[in-house]
């Protein structure tokens, strides 16, 4: 396997009980969820954010975002701000959003510009879109060369599918080795040919594990989703094979749903390279640690987490759809908005009680059922990395629990 860790701490395991772990890692059938404080102890968040968070590639947004000469965005990064340009040349380029002066933010986070170099808003300090310091403001009366080597601290920033993904820590292993087959479980709905055709941004007062979690099993859906549940049975689907640092599998759609809507109908267009089999199916896909891909027939939903603190997560859902599709006038996305909003909303009330339980001083480690196969996957990732005080990729050929 592939160890992935930080570059300042390898190897401390995290500050959590050997002994619930063990629970954790024991056989499918015989294993337990995580311990309480695996949700609610700021200790284990801050090494979660160093281990995981840093040491891991991060989803930053889509490329459409940044796609024009002069673009300038600035993305939080788990603890990090990251400032992404695009040249005029039309490289992609991330820095950490810090001005080498005094450490002033270069671009406020969650804010876009497009000029052709970035400047400071404090003392007004100019960088070409590369990084290279262009122009110290009245900075005369010091000498050139004390200037010379000064340029914006670069982050590793790479595409896939037309997704931008970042590594603080700059010691993961390359992106595509960090997909592993991932790649080819989306390539038939072509996400780089999408485009962002609405988005929604939620706070949920949950650890950002609780809402992995629950995306991945549908054991709850017939007590909180019935909506759901007329469109796709709860207990259908498969779990996949998998490597590299995803987990995930597939749910059937009911015979008289062609998606995930609140009638089951279809507003936009399918896509055209989906078999019969992937036309009856929703692919529902974790890349840790901070991305869900959810595949549907005629749409693509994402949902990227951002931890804030050990028991509140902010998510950002994005609905994409084809861009000939997003360009016509007349044309909503709220088929596939309405249905997903709403589930999203069921599912954060679930999850805010279990992080209320998690903190309860009657919060015991829980067995799993037959049903939650990814959520084991999922969770022998997690505490073999506590255990082992770095985080693995799966060898190739992985079988799914």
């Amino acid at each position: 396997m592939t160890r992935i860790s930080s570059s300042r701490d390898a190897g401390a395991a995290a500050p959590i009980s050997a002994e619930a772990l063990a629970r954790v890692l024991a056989p499918f059938g015989q294993s337990s969820t995580l311990p309480g404080d695996a949700y609610i102890a700021s200790a284990l968040f801050a090494w979660e954010q160093e281990h995981f968070f840093d040491a891991g590639w991060m989803c930053l947004g889509r490329v459409e975002e940044i796609s024009a000469a002069g673009d300038q965005r600035a993305v939080r990064l788990g603890r990090q701000s990251i400032l992404l340009t695009r040249d005029a040349s039309g490289a992609l380029r991330g820095f950490f959003n810090v001005c080498r002066h005094r450490g002033h933010e270069l671009l406020a986070c969650g804010a876009c510009a497009n000029a052709g170099a970035v400047r400071c808003p404090y003392h007004g300090w100019a960088y070409e879109l590369n990084g290279k310091l262009k122009a110290a403001v009245r900075f005369g009366d010091v000498p050139r060369a004390h200037l010379e080597d000064i340029a914006l601290v670069p982050v590793r920033v790479e595409t896939w599918y037309g997704w931008i993904f970042a590594n603080i820590s700059g010691q993961a292993p390359s992106l595509e080795s960090w997909m592993g087959s991932l790649g080819r479980m989306v390539s038939a709905h072509q996400p780089e040919r999408l485009r962002i055709a609405a988005r929604h941004s939620y706070e949920v007062a949950a650890n950002w594990k609780i809402i992995t979690e629950n995306y991945h099993e549908c054991y709850h859906c017939p007590q909180i989703h019935p909506q759901l549940c007329r469109v796709s049975p709860p207990d259908s689907g498969d779990n996949q094979p998998r490597d590299g640092a995803w987990v995930g599998g597939a749910m059937d759609l009911a015979t008289n749903a062609e998606t995930m809507a609140l009638d089951g109908k279809s507003r936009g267009t399918f896509f055209d390279g989906l078999d019969a089999r992937q036309r009856r199916q929703v692919y529902y896909y974790g890349l840790f640690p901070s991305m869900l891909i959810s595949l549907h027939p005629d749409y693509i939903l994402t949902h990227r987490i951002e931890p804030l603190a050990a028991g509140r997560t902010a998510v950002e859902c994005n609905w994409l759809f084809p861009a000939e599709l997003v360009a016509q006038k007349d044309f909503s996305p709220n088929y596939a908005v309405e249905f997903w909003d709403m589930t999203n909303k069921q599912d954060w009330g679930a999850c805010e009680s279990v992080q209320r339980g998690a903190a309860s001083p009657g919060h015991r480690q829980g067995p799993l059922s037959a049903r939650e196969g990814v959520v084991y996957n999922f969770l022998r990732q997690v505490a073999r990395a506590y255990q082992d005080g770095c985080f693995e990729l799966a060898p190739p050929d992985t079988a799914a629990a």
